[in-house]
């Protein structure tokens, strides 16, 4: 799972479920007048809160983040497993909203009394907490603020020449490593040839200049040919080189040294 994948609307959702899970300890419900010697229940005191709120609200929470970890997420019930997992945060609030409405359930309709006891801290920080919730899974793959990198790609030290290899493999363009073409062994004297001198590509012709980037969400990458099944996905948090333009889209180089072409290069960040 690559949490560099995270979006910031997946932040919001993990941040719900937290506060979910801590208004789970708290009171479910609120009576008037009640003596401070009575200990009322917790959330996990009710059947039904448990498994319509809490259970509901945090599963569903992990369904959303962990697809959007996986390369490819698998289906449940013809749905990916983030629509489920969002399915599973709005059940949780409407859940929450029926028990903040009526948190006795039946008991306070028994007899001509409806006196009963009204909704306490726990149930309403949780009906706050799984909308949140649901408003976060359903909203961030519409608005783009929240489709964000949750964990920006750190900064390269330096661009890189097209052909040269990061020091600490594939993936940060930092420094050069020793060796090859153009760069003495130890001991070597200026001007002599390495070893084994490994022919380097050539640029490509006109204005371009091949530059690192970093992708902020998943993107896909397509042949060169044109063909419509993507080779290979690029991932946040990894640097990639784009060796040639091509209009809108972009020649990127993966790190098993195969190319494609990305066509969606929006809020891309260069090195």
């Amino acid at each position: 799972m690559n949490i560099r994948s995270l979006t910031r609307g997946d932040g919001v959702v993990i941040g719900a479920a937290v506060l979910l899970f801590i208004a789970s300890f708290l009171d479910i419900y609120s009576i008037d007048g009640a003596p401070d010697s009575i200990e009322l229940p917790s959330l996990w005191g009710s059947g039904p809160v448990v498994l319509g709120v809490v259970l509901a609200g945090i599963i569903g929470a992990a369904l959303v983040v962990v697809s959007r970890g996986l390369p490819q997420p698998p289906k449940v019930a013809g749905l990916d497993l983030g629509q489920f997992g969002a399915a599973f945060t709005v059940f949780a609030a409407w859940s929450a909203l029926g028990n903040v409405f009526d948190p006795g359930g039946a008991v306070d309709n028994v007899g001509s009394s409806s006196d009963g006891p009204s909704a306490g801290t726990g149930l309403i920080l949780a009906l706050v907490a799984t909308l949140l919730m649901a408003a976060a899974a359903l909203a961030t793959p519409l608005v783009p603020a929240l489709k964000g990198a949750l964990i920006p790609a750190p900064r390269p030290a330096a661009p890189q020449p097209y052909g040269a290899q990061p020091q600490g493999g594939y993936g940060y363009p930092g420094a050069q490593q020793p060796g090859g073409y153009g760069h003495p062994q130890p001991g070597q004297p200026y001007g002599g040839q390495p070893q084994q001198a490994q022919a380097q590509p050539q640029p490509p012709a006109g204005d371009f200049s091949p530059f690192w980037f970093a992708v902020p969400v998943p993107r896909p990458l397509f042949a060169e040919d044109g063909s419509p099944t993507p080779i290979a996905e690029l991932a946040p948090g990894t640097w990639y080189l784009a060796v040639e333009q091509r209009g809108q889209a972009l020649v990127a180089q993966t790190q098993d040294g195969r190319r494609g072409v990305l066509q969606d290069t929006s809020g891309i960040q260069r090195g």
